[in-house]
């Protein structure tokens, strides 16, 4: 029986291929038809649902407006000829624009150029990166760099500005030595005069390199908008800290990432040391921050340099001092010593009575001193001790009794710091050019970027307690006395700064002033004057409420007080009103000067002459900062500060003005 075969339609395939060519043809002319219908639908749906985004986006109390200004266009369209028909066409217009098929454009491929470079890079590594016995190197000669670099970026010049790289997980990353290396090359290889950021990746085993731009130079001093106990030093990266504040340079303003230093009793880093070269801005770095602490707190000054870079504080209202001397210093920091202590003593006597600490004690007193090793050296030489022996009690306990210190040096006399400063400073700042080498070993971290080549006054590297390593831009405050700041800079500067202190009592009446003068006008007085009265000091210090004070400096130093002129004057500088409790006295066995007045009796005696070694104030030169002794008599008195007695005796009887004899 033979088999009968299979019907036509199922063994001949022609017309099912026949068919579908058909049917394919008929979809793409059927498409090329209704493209335009298909676009304009594509592009209505794409404005529904962003009309939807934008309604769900427009709070409740704005959609009764919003759909009032809807019906107000439609009405308009409707009255206006051939509105609603211009209304239509601009409706498809928009569709098809909405619609249209958007073709991703691939990303062009590297240039020829910038094809070398990462080649010359890949090659660059080959030595470090290349181990022999690998069967399958990442990095070996004339290999694929294409597979190391990813994420490159090129600057106008054809440099790279940005990349990552991967590296053989066998590299030791670990060490501190290895990454140098890496980094020297990557910063050879790609071009110097530029500022490079290394993020080693050692999970992932990728290094990525991105090219900084320069932290911005024309910031200038100004009031800055903190928190009390908060302390700008200067400007960073944005992608280092997560807060900005806003500034103005020049006439625009716009927001900066910030380095703030917070001090107060729950601040971890209480005090600061600032090294750098000269030059590099460590003094306008002190000038900022006394500019800043001067709105919550009262500043003390001790520049070893003696240049009078601080000649702008002296006299002002919150300066305590502006002590360039070696013996005013020293006097200054005695001082400081016994008030940190009498703050401790109150504090915690309060605290035992369960009360609060008295407004004086909880007011910041900042202690900044300038070139602390020059004061030593001049210590040695006179064989007195070294200044800085005074700073411990304050760096050791500042932070309970709301003391902060403020130390800046130059970098290369870092080994004459005493160790009380070293240990206790743990907020650091290093300002100009420095190894990476010097900037670790006083961060104690190692920077993650390469040194600048250019490096403008006031560019370093900072570094709070244990947290990371930030570039730091201080702000311009340059000494507004000084020829050539510019005028910009100098209004900047003098309007921050307090108005200047003033002095009542019978001072003024002695030397024939008003009964409100200002502390630099009884200077003048008493320079010009020659002999100032027991009774008219007192009064003075009195009226500043420095009681306290003088207490500590005359009876620390009454063997100093016996071989002093009685009527040496020097240029020092005035009180300030906000200064400790003057019945709280930090020497116990120290006797407060009354505030007596001279005897109707007392016979004047003849004018006592100057020591020919101290300049009277009115022969000194104007914006000269006021050098002298401990605060309080020693401004009047060149540095010395004698026990007054209640009655002048026969060698050291009170010069009377005329009217008052």
């Amino acid at each position: 029986m033979t088999r009968r075969p299979l019907p036509r339609i199922l063994t001949d395939s022609t017309p099912v291929a026949r068919g579908r060519e058909f049917a394919r043809s008929a979809a793409d002319s059927a498409a090329d038809v209704f493209h335009p219908l298909i676009m304009i639908s594509r592009g209505l749906r794409r404005l529904l649902a962003a009309g939807r985004r934008r309604w769900s986006d427009t709070p409740e109390d704005r959609r009764g407006s919003l759909l009032f200004m809807a019906a107000g266009s439609v009405l308009a369209v409707a009255l206006v000829p051939y509105g609603p028909l211009l209304a239509l066409v601009t409706l498809m217009g928009a569709a098809a624009w909405a619609g249209r098929e958007r073709s991703a454009e691939e990303p062009a491929g590297p240039a020829d150029a910038e094809t070398d470079r990462l080649r010359a890079l890949y090659e660059a590594l080959v030595p470090y990166f290349a181990i022999e016995g690998d069967p399958t190197p990442l990095y070996a000669h004339d290999g694929d760099w294409e597979s190391v670099f990813s994420d490159y970026e090129f600057d106008e010049a054809g440099r790279p500005s940005r990349f990552t790289l991967k590296y053989p997980p066998y590299f030791t990353d670990g060490d501190a030595a290895s990454r140098a290396r890496i980094e020297q090359v990557l910063h050879a290889k790609s071009g110097r005069g530029r500022e490079y950021h290394f993020a080693w990746d050692e999970e992932a085993n990728q290094l990525t390199l991105t090219v900084l731009p320069p932290l911005p130079t024309d910031i200038a001093a100004q009031q800055f908008v903190t928190t009390h106990g908060e302390t700008v030093l200067g400007f960073t990266d944005p992608d280092a800290v997560q807060r900005t504040l806003p500034v103005t340079a020049g006439e625009a303003t716009r927001d900066e990432p910030p380095v703030i230093w917070r001090t107060g009793l729950r601040s971890t880093e209480p005090h600061l040391l600032v090294l750098g070269r000269p030059g590099a801005g460590a003094t306008t770095l002190l000038r900022s921050i006394a500019l800043q602490a001067l709105f919550y707190g009262d500043v003390l000054v001790i520049d070893g340099n003696g240049t009078g870079e601080y000649a702008c504080l002296a006299g002002r209202t919150g300066v305590m001092g502006v002590e360039t001397g070696l013996s005013g210093a020293m006097a200054t920091l005695e001082w400081a010593a016994h008030e940190t202590e009498r703050r401790l003593i109150t504090a915690n006597r309060a605290r035992q009575a369960g009360q609060q600490a008295p407004d004086d004690i909880r007011w910041p007193l900042w202690i900044i001193i300038d070139r602390p090793t020059a004061l030593a050296h001049l210590a040695a030489a006179e064989g007195r001790e070294d200044p800085q022996r005074l700073l411990q009690v304050p760096l050791r306990h500042g932070r309970a009794a709301y003391v902060t210190v403020v130390v800046a040096d130059q970098i290369d006399c870092a080994g004459m710091l005493s160790e009380p400063v070293l240990t206790h400073t743990r907020a650091r700042v290093v300002l100009g050019p420095a190894a990476p080498e010097e900037v670790e070993a006083v961060l104690g971290a190692p920077p993650h970027t390469t040194p600048a080549a250019d490096v403008p006054p006031g560019r370093g590297y900072a570094r709070l307690g244990s947290g990371p390593v930030h570039r730091l831009q201080v702000p311009v405050t340059p000494d507004p006395f000084d020829d050539a700041t510019s005028e910009a800079h100098r209004q900047a500067v003098l309007s921050l700064l307090p108005e200047r202190a003033t002095a009542v009592g019978a001072a003024g009446d002695a030397w024939g002033l008003e009964d409100t003068v200002d502390a630099a006008a009884i200077m003048d007085a008493a320079g010009a004057a020659g002999t100032v009265g027991t009774a008219d000091v007192a009064s003075v210090v009195d009226t500043a409420n420095m009681a306290s004070l003088v207490d500590t400096a005359g009876a620390d130093r009454t063997a100093e007080t016996e071989d002093a002129d009685d009527g040496a004057v020097t240029n020092g500088t005035a009180a300030p009103d906000r200064t400790p409790n003057p019945t709280v006295t930090a020497n116990p066995t120290a006797t407060a000067i009354p505030n007596e007045t001279p005897s109707p009796t007392a016979t004047a005696t003849p004018t006592t002459t100057l020591d020919p070694t101290v300049t009277p104030k009115s022969t000194a030169p104007k914006n000269t900062p006021r050098t002298g002794g401990a605060i309080g008599v020693d401004l009047l008195f060149g540095g010395v500060a004698p026990a007054p007695p209640s009655t002048p005796s026969a060698s050291q009887e009170a010069t009377v003005p005329p009217e008052r004899a």
